[in-house]
């Protein structure tokens, strides 16, 4: 099931006035999430609506919400992977659960637990529980965040869905802006938990349970990012072994094609070679996309690796032409408002991909627990930089500055004028600046006050504190959302074993030497790699999924920026188009590389646009005292 919605009303005696017809169309607004069927449940006060994408128990014609005869309905987003093992635990505590899909364990376990069922569920999740014995709604996101849930209240009234643009077909809540949270947006490209871009509208955090009653709301954190152990035992090549063969084996428990997202990097091919060698009988296609740009291609390393593997390669081309054209429509097909541009891509390799199979797998999360970004060894040389005279500061700071822009990827020149922003900032707020999309001057200047971040933190642990960062908020707010809502738009689920539970775990026991150590970033992860893959596979230059945007501004995308730059919604939300056009102008000249704060805007600008159809159309839910 992977498309979820309510409608409860709080007030005893009360429902909302056509909550069927309002649940059926966030339904409809997301069928590309579940075209494999759809439900609408109601119960005293409480609507319940689900979309099906079939994983397992395809055969069976399986509703997708689920209800016990006590009373409890259930409606989940995503994958329980220990759903055997909590089968035999709650049948052995006299449950008959005649149901094989794997969501039909919640209820149950529920029942027997109470809200502490969350905390023995493994996989990914977003779940709406009804008790109607309690009138108690529960909505509970996974520990990483890689499934969403938006909710929204109004009085005694609540409306929630798997995606923003889902709720605002509901005709729910006015929706304005946060002026605070459009600052985080434009600075750093998503909107971290629990907020939105809207007031009204708030999202389920990532390991949170949010508890609904009549007599009030309780957030609890069922799950927190483990902490690193003071004494660290060398880690074992063994125990990793097992716990990623175990993840990877459970997250490919389908019984429906897969294949995996492949690059020329380690982590996606790690993911490959383990899921050929956990299931050798099955076969596997590996999706790449590509550029004709060729230092953002990264094909040709993909298909040898997928040769390698035994495994199908089916290479996907990505050109300028698909971002005018396909960013308006993902953002009406979700509401979010998302600038990292590799979604552009992911959706179209997904695209491509939905002709075969219903589910991917990726190498999402590694970077995260593994410290494989330029910004972690950036972190771990900072202290050692920061202990140099400041006439040797000055001046490499000046021979830096003086090199040129570069539409190449990640170029030594674009690392290093990254790390020299911000030296005399905190270890995290030059983390923060380091990864902004758009720098604080230049949001003071196109008219957004920057948001104020807590900074607060170990500066002998920067390490542990900037991974931990990422993995709270730009891994499941950018890169997972990007996962998810780039997938779904064509109902293929993304999962990435290296955020099952084991895996998470294992990684925060690595000490920092195991993870940075020199110049070299993701040292046990790669000297584990080396049991399933070549040498010049684990020690390539790390790339990332990057888009050639920086020299398509300057050419076959000028005019649409500067169209999108010059939008009255942008100055309408408080945003100058002068100084917009400014960033498009200094870049088109060479002066420096604004690619990134353009892509932000322009995604703003498609939002707003989008937003204010939204709001002309809408239509408010009434309330009614008759049952």
């Amino acid at each position: 099931m992977c498309g979820i919605c309510g409608i409860l009303s709080l007030s005893a005696g009360s429902s909302v006035l056509h909550a069927e017809h309002a649940a059926k169309t966030m339904l409809r607004s997301m069928a590309h999430r579940g075209p494999n069927g759809s439900a609408v449940l109601s119960r005293s006060g409480m609507t319940l609506g689900a979309n099906r994408l079939a994983i397992r128990g395809v055969a069976e014609d399986q509703i997708p919400l689920l209800e016990s005869g006590s009373g409890v309905a259930v409606a989940c987003n995503g994958e329980i992977d220990n759903h055997r093992e909590l089968r035999r635990f709650l049948a052995q505590r006299g449950h008959a659960i005649p149901q094989s899909t794997d969501v039909a364990v919640i209820a149950p376990l529920y029942l027997e637990m109470g809200p502490e069922f969350v905390e023995h569920l493994q996989g990914v999740f977003a779940i709406a529980l009804w008790d109607s014995a309690k009138r108690r709604l529960i909505l509970a996101r996974d520990r990483a965040g890689e499934r969403h849930l938006y909710y929204a209240k109004c009085g005694q009234v609540i409306c929630f869905a798997s995606e923003l643009a889902a709720l605002l077909s509901a005709g729910y809540a006015e929706g304005s802006i946060d002026p605070t949270a459009l600052a985080h947006f434009l600075r750093h490209g998503y909107c971290p938990s629990p907020g939105s871009l809207l007031m009204e509208y708030d999202k389920v955090c990532p390991g949170e349970m949010v508890i609904i009653e009549a007599s009030g709301t309780r957030y609890l954190r069922y799950w927190h990012f483990p902490a690193r152990r003071t004494k660290q035992a060398k880690p074992s090549l063994r125990s990793f072994d097992e716990v990623f063969r175990n993840a990877v084996f459970r997250q490919s428990d389908v019984d429906v094609p897969y294949g995996v997202l492949l690059s020329g990097g380690v982590d996606s091919a790690l993911v490959t070679a383990v899921a050929r060698s956990v299931r050798p009988d099955n076969d596997l296609t590996a999706y790449c996309i590509r550029f004709s740009e060729s230092t953002f291609d990264e094909g040709r390393h993909a298909e040898r690796v997928a040769r390698q593997m035994g495994c199908g390669f089916v290479p996907v081309g990505v050109a300028w032409q698909d971002f005018p054209r396909l960013l308006p429509d993902l953002i009406a097909a979700t509401g979010e408002p998302l600038a990292d541009p590799a979604w552009i891509p992911l959706s179209l390799v997904a695209r491509r991909a939905s002709r075969d199979v219903r589910v991917l797998l990726s190498g999402e999360g590694a970077d995260e627990l593994f410290a494989g970004y330029p910004t972690y060894l950036g972190a771990h040389l900072s202290s050692r930089y920061a202990r140099l005279p400041k006439a040797v500061k000055t001046a490499f700071q000046r021979i830096v500055e003086r090199l040129p822009s570069s539409d190449k990827n990640m170029t030594v020149s674009f690392l290093l004028k990254r790390f020299i922003c911000g030296q005399d900032l905190d270890g995290l707020s030059r983390h923060r600046l380091w990864t902004a999309n758009i720098r604080p001057e230049w949001l003071h200047r196109l008219g957004v006050q920057p948001e104020v971040a807590d900074s607060r933190h170990d500066a002998n642990a920067l390490l542990d504190v900037v991974q931990r960062h990422d993995f709270m908020q730009p891994l499941p707010e950018a890169l997972l959302t990007k996962a998810d809502y780039g997938g779904m738009y064509w109902g293929v689920e993304i999962r990435a074993p290296f955020l099952d539970q084991g895996v998470i775990e294992f990684a925060t026991t690595l000490p920092e030497r195991e993870r940075v150590r020199g110049l070299a970033t993701k040292v046990f992860l790669k000297r584990y790699a080396g049991r399933y893959l070549h040498r010049s596979v684990t020690h390539r230059r790390k790339r990332g999924l990057s888009v050639p945007l920086a020299s398509w501004f300057r050419g076959p995308l000028r005019d649409w920026a500067h169209a999108r730059l010059s939008s009255e919604f942008l100055a309408e939300a408080g945003v100058s188009n002068d100084v917009a056009l400014k960033l498009l102008s200094e870049h088109r000249a060479q002066l420096a590389d604004h690619s990134r704060a353009i892509w932000t805007l322009i995604v703003l600008s498609e939002w707003l646009e989008w937003l204010a159809g939204i709001k002309a159309a809408r239509t408010p839910i009434r309330i009614s005292n008759s049952l």
